[in-house]
């Protein structure tokens, strides 16, 4: 009996080693198709861990008080389009899952873990007839976490979920980033494009006039020369423009999960109607760089280390198993399957304390004490770099501000002088062509105007993202 029962106890550890696994082959298309329909309302429809059900979050990383400051609906709209469907960003949300998981699987290994099985087997013992036998074993082993290793392990790979959110908040300032700057790129562009339209149509008309004049014998054949070479390189500027245009809105569809075949499609405003209504500021606290996403992230993965040298260092001690095992077992013809007569039940403990491994413990705890330097290096780069960020962010916004205003004035002046050359063109003192000459030099100036206007929207869309959103 005793060689029946080990014969058994065999059969069922092979039993518990064992992977049983149905296949199945679909040939329906349409089944195809549904798999596919269901695996996309999955990843919409999937719970975010410790969040909301909806995507309220999201909103919250791009502030969008800031974007609704520029009192651009078209822009708000872009902005909402990329937050619902920018692959980035989805993949991004999709990080956190799956980190949230990888913490998940690791709180496991702190529990007890429970198997039941059914083993049938037929078999021939000597000395005894071939018989069937049916057995139902239940293993349980607990890893009894006395020294809290595994409370640890579980620690820190909650670190690396929370990092991966960090991460997840930054992909969603830089890619509300990303479409705030093209579309003031594209923005003043038009207005770039509108300008040089004008600029090249009176470079047309300075050179149709020096020809004329050239024929008379009043302008030189250089001059008409030139004349024609600064209308070509108007032209190609134009061209220019429209090329930068078309990449730009073709960068835009990417960023809002759109096709490039929808941009002629897409709406925007005239730079003259954008006007910000919050005021910029000329300096930012340090609270708000410490709580930039990159600062944030990088102060838990130092965090991790510390606990990672921590669970190196309980690597050195012994692990104690409690294992048990219950097996109810039944033979044709026998007794009961749950009969308590024909059960075997089994519990043992184990300590078990490595005492050679090769030098690897010792390796483990200077690797992680290493890597905790790192991280301690990381986090003062970190604090550095968002300081000089900002910083830079604040001169940009400051100087081009500066820049803007003497601008304006050179457009005001130059207005001014185009008013007097028109009085005089209108009493018959100067030319045509000293009129359409001056005008070329308004609109030269008017373009510097849109030029350095949109850069300053660009540059606080600069600062915003410097301080984590907090503008």
């Amino acid at each position: 009996m005793k060689l029946k029962k080990i014969y058994i106890i065999g059969l069922i550890f092979s039993f518990l080693n064992m992977n049983i696994l149905p296949a199945f082959t679909i040939e329906d298309s349409q089944n195809q198709t549904k798999e596919q329909i269901k695996k996309q309302k999955l990843f919409e429809h999937r719970v975010k861990r410790n969040k909301k059900y909806n995507d309220d979050y999201k909103y919250s990383y791009v502030n969008l008080d800031f974007w609704k400051s520029f009192n651009d609906e078209n822009l708000n709209n872009y902005i909402n389009l990329a937050i619902k469907n920018n692959y980035d960003l989805k993949i991004a949300t999709l990080n956190v899952d799956e980190f949230y998981q990888g913490m998940k699987i690791q709180f496991a290994n702190e529990l007890p873990q429970a198997g039941l099985g059914f083993s049938p087997a037929y078999a021939k013992i000597q000395g005894q007839n071939a018989d069937w036998m049916l057995s139902l074993p239940m293993i349980i082993n607990y890893e009894a976490d006395i020294f809290l290793k595994n409370r640890d392990k579980t620690k820190s790979s909650k670190k690396t979920y929370e990092a991966s959110k960090f991460d997840e908040r930054a992909a969603y300032i830089s890619i509300a980033s990303a479409v705030g700057t093209v579309y003031f790129n594209i923005v003043k562009l038009n207005e770039m494009i509108k300008n040089q339209e004008q600029i090249v149509n009176l470079r047309k008309q300075i050179y149709d006039i020096m020809l004329v004049s050239n024929r008379e014998g009043l302008v030189s054949t250089s001059d008409t020369v030139k004349a024609n070479k600064s209308y070509i390189a108007g032209s190609s500027q134009l061209i220019e423009f429209k090329k930068e245009r078309t990449k730009l809105l073709n960068k835009l569809a990417v960023l809002t999960g759109d096709t490039p075949e929808n941009i002629n499609n897409y709406k925007f405003t005239e730079l003259s109607e954008i006007k910000y209504s919050k005021e910029i500021p000329t300096e930012i606290s340090s609270e708000v760089i410490i709580n930039r996403p990159d600062y944030l992230k990088s102060e838990k993965m130092l965090e991790k280390s510390g606990i990672d040298i921590r669970v190196a260092k309980k690597e050195f001690l012994p692990s104690i198993n409690l294992s048990g095992l219950a097996l109810m077992m039944s033979q044709a013809g026998g007794g009961g399957m749950f009969n308590t007569g024909n059960g075997i039940y089994a519990l043992a403990a184990a300590a078990i304390l490595p005492l050679f491994t090769g030098g690897k413990r010792i390796a483990n705890l200077r690797l992680k004490k290493v890597q905790y330097d790192k991280m301690l290096e990381n986090y003062h780069k970190t604090n550095l770099t968002a300081i000089q960020e900002v910083n830079d962010a604040l001169i940009t916004v400051q100087r081009d501000s500066e820049k803007l205003n003497e601008h304006k004035k050179q457009l005001s002046l130059e207005t001014q002088d185009f008013s007097y050359t028109q009085q005089r063109y209108d009493a018959g003192i100067i030319s045509k062509l000293d009129l359409v000459q001056m005008k070329e030099n308004l609109l030269t100036v008017n373009q510097m105007v849109a030029s350095t206007t949109a850069d300053c929207y660009v540059d606080y869309i600069g600062l915003y993202k410097a301080t984590g959103s907090k503008l």
